[in-house]
């Protein structure tokens, strides 16, 4: 059984977040997929969509298999607990590749890392593309 795992903040689920998991569960025979804790969101504005509603989003869509919270306080601890061959990473992820497989190594996680490319097929793959159309329309609509 070869596992794969993907992360992310997974806020206002659109078809990009759809394209990263579709290509990462196409790399193995089970996708689990480790969803960001509010508190741990520090590289952008907090997610809107609480983390346990996000959790449950992205469990319920077809090519995962499995979704869970990250920890608090050691975020290779799922890593660790899962075993997964691949990490997947999605293309605007904000981790340096190399440093990751370090860090994970230094983990004893032996887990090959793989970036997923950008989903260039709809307009609306962006939570903060998302975000600024709806403020756009709702100033356009109540002005």
């Amino acid at each position: 059984m070869k596992r794969i795992v993907a992360t992310g903040t997974f806020d206002i689920l659109h078809t990009g977040h759809l394209y990263y998991l579709e290509e990462s569960r196409r790399l193995g025979d089970e996708l689990h997929v480790i969803v960001a804790r509010d508190a741990n969101v520090r590289h952008k504005p907090r997610p809107i969509v609480p983390e346990e509603q996000r959790q449950k989003m992205v469990g319920a869509l077809k090519p995962v298999d499995h979704a869970v919270l990250g920890d608090l306080h050691d975020m290779f601890r799922p890593i660790r607990e899962i075993r997964p061959a691949i990490i997947t990473i999605g293309f605007n992820q904000h981790f340096d590749e190399e440093k990751l497989r370090k860090d994970l190594a230094a983990q004893g996680i032996t887990a090959e890392v793989v970036r997923i490319g950008k989903y260039a097929g709809d307009t609306y793959c962006s939570t903060s593309l998302i975000i600024r159309q709806v403020l756009e329309r709702y100033r356009e609509e109540n002005d």
